[in-house]
């Protein structure tokens, strides 16, 4: 996946950048018919924020040193087939919208070429007092060399 990113009035930034991450359904996320339970699509969509995040050059855990916290203002999901017990899942995570404030997400998830689940999620940037922060210019301008210290 080659990101395609426009960043051009930094009040309505548009930004399309796709992250796949793989996952493997473990058996404590499974109902008692050994299928992945509902809730955990969620957990499964928080990963794939995450891993695209890091594929940015930078952590989650550095974004929160930094003072940022990015929280869920709305998020849904649509159920299209069952996931089972050691299913190996694709999720795809797309940033669609990248604001001054707000980021939203759509997500894809497939087990071979079958589509599991799809989503959306919004997210805005706030400081550790809950008050709305500017999203961090290097987060509005998609990938980077930049590579996270240990």
């Amino acid at each position: 996946m080659i990101p395609n990113i426009k960043s051009t009035n930094r009040e309505n930034v548009s930004m399309l950048y796709e992250h796949e991450t793989e996952i493997r359904v473990r058996y404590s996320e499974t109902d008692a018919m050994g299928r992945l339970h509902h809730a955990n699509f969620l957990n499964y969509f928080e990963i794939g924020r995450t891993e695209q995040l890091r594929s940015l050059g930078q952590t989650y855990r550095e974004f929160e040193q930094s003072g940022l916290f990015l929280v869920i203002i709305k998020i849904g999901v649509q159920y299209h087939q069952a996931a089972n017990y050691d299913d190996l899942l694709r999720l795809y995570t797309r940033t669609m919208r990248v604001t001054h404030v707000r980021i939203d997400h759509e997500y894809e998830m497939f087990r071979d070429e079958q589509r599991i689940a799809s989503g959306t999620s919004t997210l805005a940037c706030v400081d550790r007092e809950g008050q709305i922060r500017r999203i961090p210019e290097w987060l509005t301008t998609g990938p980077t060399t930049r590579k996270s210290q240990p």
